[in-house]
C-alpha cells in the first residue's frame, strides 16, 4: 500500500476501535515548534549529554545550577507560546466524541492536556509543575517561573521538578502497561522507540495479542517488526488527511 492507502486504513481502524491507546514521543511536540534532544539540530548537540543535565545526581549536587539549565533546556520562558498541533487536537476530539482511550506520552510539555485530553499518562513527568519534597506541597508553572530558583512558599526548600530525571523511576508504568494490554488499537507516533523502558510497549502489545498496532513516524525504528501498519510521513500530513 502507498501512504494514502495506509492513511485510509488507519482512519477505518480508528473508527472501528473501542479502546485506543496512543504512545507519543518528541516528534509530536516538534510539530508544534518545540526542539527535541537528540536530532541533528536538537538542544544537546554541542554541550554535555542530556543524561548529565537531567540527572538526579546533578540536581542533588547543585540544585541552583540545575534549575538554571533546566529552564533553558526546556525553553520554559517560551512554553506558553507553543500550541497543540493537529495530532494533539485530533485525539482530544476523539476523547470528546466518546471514544475510550489513553494517551501515554514521553513528552513533558503538557500540550496534550492543553488540547483538551484528560486521560493522559505522563511517563516522564511534566515541566509545568514542581513539588516540595519536604512538605509535599505542589506548585504550578507560574510559581516555578516567578524566581530563578523555585522554593517552597511554606518551608523554603528548593523545589523538585515534576519530570523524571535520569536515575528516577518513570511514572505510571503499571497503569500504562495495563492500558496497552487492554487496547484493540495501539497507535505509536513521533518516537524512535530508542528509550527504555517505554520502547518495551510494542513487544507488550504483541504479547498481549492487541489486534492492530500502528506506527506513525518520519523514519523507521528498530521496533518496526511489531507493527501491522507503518506510515513513514510527517504527522501533520497524516492528521490533515485523516481529519478530512
Amino acid at each position: 500500500m502507498n501512504n494514502q492507502e495506509k492513511i485510509v486504513q488507519l482512519k477505518i481502524w480508528i473508527d472501528e476501535a473501542d479502546r485506543i491507546v496512543i504512545l507519543t514521543g518528541a516528534g509530536v511536540s516538534t510539530e508544534s515548534g518545540l526542539k527535541d534532544f537528540r536530532s541533528e539540530d536538537g538542544i544537546f548537540t554541542d554541550e554535555e549529554p542530556i543524561e548529565y543535565y537531567l540527572s538526579r545526581d546533578y540536581f542533588n549536587r547543585n540544585p541552583e545550577e540545575f534549575w538554571e539549565n533546566y529552564k533553558k533546556t526546556f525553553q520554559l520562558e517560551h512554553l506558553h507560546t507553543y500550541e497543540p498541533n493537529l495530532a494533539h487536537t485530533f485525539f482530544a476530539e476523539l476523547e470528546r466524541s466518546g471514544k475510550r482511550g489513553t494517551i501515554i506520552t514521553q513528552n513533558v510539555d503538557g500540550l496534550h492536556q492543553k488540547a483538551g485530553s484528560k486521560n493522559v499518562i505522563e511517563v516522564h513527568g511534566t515541566v509545568t509543575n514542581a513539588t516540595c519534597l519536604d512538605c509535599g506541597k505542589h506548585f504550578d508553572f507560574n510559581h516555578i517561573m516567578k524566581t530563578d530558583l523555585p522554593v517552597c512558599s511554606d518551608c523554603g526548600q528548593i523545589l523538585d521538578p515534576d519530570i523524571v530525571l535520569y536515575g528516577d523511576a518513570i511514572h505510571g508504568w503499571h497503569e500504562a502497561e495495563k492500558s496497552v494490554r487492554d487496547a484493540d488499537l495501539f497507535l505509536v507516533m513521533g518516537t524512535s522507540l530508542s528509550v527504555t523502558p517505554v520502547n518495551m510497549f510494542p513487544a507488550i502489545a504483541e504479547q498481549a495479542g492487541v489486534q492492530r498496532k500502528v506506527l506513525l513516524n518520519n523514519e523507521s525504528t528498530i521496533m518496526n517488526r511489531y507493527f501491522d501498519l507503518f506510515i513513514e510521513e510527517k504527522l501533520g500530513v497524516i492528521f490533515e488527511a485523516i481529519s478530512k
